[in-house]
């Protein structure tokens, strides 16, 4: 039996457990700052990568929880799909700390870390997807003033953009996360495509 309460543990449940995978990124330098000397400058030039981790890491989580947010504002109910779909997403999102640390242990990185980083990004992307996909199929799940306007391709641009960084990572690791750098064009080519649709409707 679906109801209010079950859909709000839901979505409370998803936001807990992302605030606690979006605090763990920081562990990291907790854990460093206890070889602080008192000499902040010295520290953040030696911990500078373990702060450009995180603070990529923490970007990542941030869009991936408001891309979230989005998709449980158009709703006002789920089925068991949906649930494990969003259980799916949890798991990638509490996952990603852990190949955040190994970046963070060695800034360097190297192409399993590279991989296994942006290879978490994919599932969560991929999970989106899905999840976007069980929404659109089934209406009732939708919000009134929703209905009818939701679909599965603005969440196939970034999962393609993804796929090519995983691409990039684990056949160029000189590269490193730069292909990540690729998320950028997700707006601008969705926008395009969007333009083009409607010229030639």
């Amino acid at each position: 039996m679906k109801t209010a309460h079950g859909y709000s543990r839901l979505v409370g449940f998803s936001d807990g457990v992302v605030a606690i995978a979006i605090t763990l990124l920081i562990l990291p330098l907790v854990d460093a700052a206890s070889d602080y000397d008192g000499d902040t400058g010295k520290f953040v030039t030696e911990h500078l990568g373990k702060l450009l981790v995180f603070l990529l890491s923490f970007a990542v989580i941030g869009n991936f929880w408001l891309v979230h947010h989005r998709t449980f504002e158009r709703i006002t109910s789920y089925n068991s799909g949906l649930l494990w779909a969003n259980l799916l997403w949890l798991l990638s999102i509490v996952f990603l700390p852990f190949p955040t640390a190994l970046l963070a242990s060695s800034p360097s990185g190297d192409r399993a870390t590279y991989v296994l980083y942006v290879g978490t990004m994919v599932v969560t992307t991929a999970a989106e997807v899905l999840m976007q996909a069980i929404i659109v199929r089934h209406p009732d799940l939708q919000a009134e003033e929703a209905r009818g306007t939701l679909r599965i391709r603005p969440y196939l641009t970034p999962l393609v953009i993804m796929l090519v960084a995983l691409l990039i990572a684990a056949l160029f690791p000189a590269i490193g996360l730069w292909g990540l750098a690729l998320f950028a064009l997700s707006g601008p080519i969705e926008g395009a495509i969007a333009r083009r649709k409607k010229a030639t409707s």
